[in-house]
């Protein structure tokens, strides 16, 4: 009888009791997790818009009046449509700025949204860089004329007489080549997170 009790008392050992239902299975999910990515993405969003607002109030109040001979000449930004595309698109960027800075924010209150705002925030990301990053070139293209002239053209030099005025057209250059440096960082990041978000 002994041998017969032995395959009984090994069965009875081998059983082990279910987990409780929603502890080991997960009945109900998770809350979602905060993602920290979200909190350098709103710092980020916000350094645009401080830069993109920086860049347009120095080229804006960027006037210049000077005495040549007779005459007064005055520089102003809205005197080349150069300047003038480049104080549109850079007030474009900073109103998307603030916009997705605000937008980001509410990620971090409610989770579950990010993916999906993520993916539109790639697509408006490359958008706003393109133009940040033609403004930028085409203003410094005229800058860089009103520097160096163009002997083959006789474009003469300017910033030698609106010496004030170029100084602040290459502050807000330089502004804004951090502001296209910022999106540039954060298209990465956007993309970065959504392929931390695809399943494995």
């Amino acid at each position: 009888m002994g041998s017969t009790d032995k395959p009984a008392d090994l069965e009875t050992t081998k059983e082990v009791p279910p987990p409780p239902k929603g502890e080991a299975y997960g009945s109900t999910p998770p809350p979602p997790k905060h993602d920290h990515f979200f909190v350098a993405d709103v710092v980020l969003r916000f350094l645009v818009f401080a830069a993109s607002l920086s860049s347009v109030l120095v080229i804006v109040i960027s006037k210049q009046t000077v005495h040549l001979g007779p005459t007064l000449s005055v520089a102003k930004f809205n005197h080349s449509p150069a300047f003038i595309y480049f104080v549109a698109a850079l007030s474009v960027a900073g109103l998307y700025a603030i916009l997705t800075t605000l937008l980001s924010l509410s990620v971090t209150w409610k989770p579950i949204l990010s993916t999906k705002l993520l993916l539109h925030f790639v697509f408006l990301d490359v958008l706003v860089l393109g133009l940040v990053a033609s403004a930028t070139g085409t203003a410094g293209a005229v800058a860089y004329i009103g520097y160096k002239g163009n002997d083959h053209t006789h474009w003469l030099k300017v910033c030698s007489t609106f010496d004030k005025f170029c100084k602040h057209v290459v502050g807000a250059l330089a502004t804004s080549l951090f502001a296209s440096v910022l999106l540039v960082l954060l298209v990465w990041l956007s993309t970065f997170t959504l392929h931390r978000k695809i399943p494995k």
